[in-house]
């Protein structure tokens, strides 16, 4: 099997079109990163907010106990 480019400097210029492949690529990759980012992010926000649901629920029941004592 060979090579479609006889060197890297072949391969980035991509036959004359670089422009519009790495633009392609760019516009692919940057897209699914900041949605990785995002889903990451928003994980940790959903995971934070169940620790301070629990939490708020335990004081809640803690004062419901010293009340009903």
């Amino acid at each position: 099997m060979t090579s479609a480019f006889a060197s890297w400097s072949d391969f980035f210029a991509m036959g004359g079109y670089a422009f519009y492949v790495w633009l392609a690529v760019a516009f692919t990759v940057i897209p699914l990163a900041a949605l990785v980012l995002h889903t990451v992010l928003q994980h940790r926000a959903i995971l934070r907010g169940v620790v301070q649901q629990r939490a708020r629920e335990t004081r809640l029941r803690a004062a419901q106990q010293r009340e009903a004592a």
